[in-house]
């Protein structure tokens, strides 16, 4: 639950609703449709060990649980659209992340060194730069998933701890927090991304501490840096104009 406030790919959908007021009814689908893909998720889980826990030959990757258990309890037809939804699921979310990271790598980084330098660039221009950042970054993806070292399920996991444990608290804290800094946001980026990075490539230690999802000290690491650093610092009145604005907008 920690690494669902980080996801770049879902709270950029928060990011693009219209209004305030949309805001409520986008929390409620957004939260009610997690809770229901978990219990579908769970109940997969619990009908999976009943059904191979005294024959496990027949599931030779756990992974793979749904789409057995499709096969086996209903009809080709049905198993047919199980598999195309899985595919759709994996399509959107890919699509979600290569947006997004090209965003952030010509928006706002190239962007912004671009108007530090007072230069200017056509709309055009920009989007040729985006589809070449898509290209590259589906490049790379496709590399690193030629011979994976790990399973899905570990490099999806150790994923999103990283962008949970990375932005999630910032997240948090820049909505219910005004007196949170520019500095303090960074700081606690670095501190939870370092974590994950380190805590995840490390096993055993004092009481099987370092078995512990790595989300967690990431996570906590990141909350209280961004605290004791932001609390070092003069808090922006600009920011904190805007967070009072942005409250009483969303009570309006």
């Amino acid at each position: 639950g920690l690494g669902y406030f980080g996801q770049p790919h879902i709270i950029v959908r928060f990011m693009a609703i219209r209004s305030p007021r949309e805001a409520v009814a986008g929390g409620t689908i957004g939260i009610g449709w997690m809770l229901f893909a978990v219990l579908g998720a769970a109940g997969t889980a619990i009908v999976g060990v009943a059904t191979y826990q005294h024959d496990k030959k027949q599931l030779a990757d756990p992974e793979t649980v749904f789409i057995t258990l499709g096969k086996l309890l209903f009809h080709p037809l049905v198993a047919g659209f199980m598999l195309a939804a899985i595919l759709a699921a994996i399509m959107s979310t890919i699509s979600s992340q290569l947006l997004v990271t090209s965003s952030a790598l010509i928006e706002d980084l190239y962007g912004s060194f671009a108007r530090t330098r007072e230069e200017k660039i056509s709309g055009n221009r920009m989007v040729l730069y985006s589809r070449m950042a898509v290209f590259a970054i589906a490049l790379v993806a496709a590399v690193m998933a030629w011979n994976p070292s790990k399973t899905i399920l570990d490099l999806v996991a150790f994923a999103w701890a990283g962008f949970g444990a990375s932005f999630g608290p910032t997240i948090l804290l820049s909505l219910y927090w005004k007196r949170l800094s520019a500095m303090g946001a960074f700081a606690g980026m670095i501190t939870g991304a370092v974590v994950v990075m380190i805590w995840g490539n490390v096993s055993g230690g004092p009481g099987g501490i370092f078995d512990l999802y790595e989300i967690v000290p990431g996570f906590v690491g990141n909350l209280a840096v961004a605290v004791a650093v932001s609390r070092m610092s003069q808090p922006s009145k600009e920011i904190s104009q805007e967070f009072d604005a942005a409250v009483a907008a969303s009570r309006a």
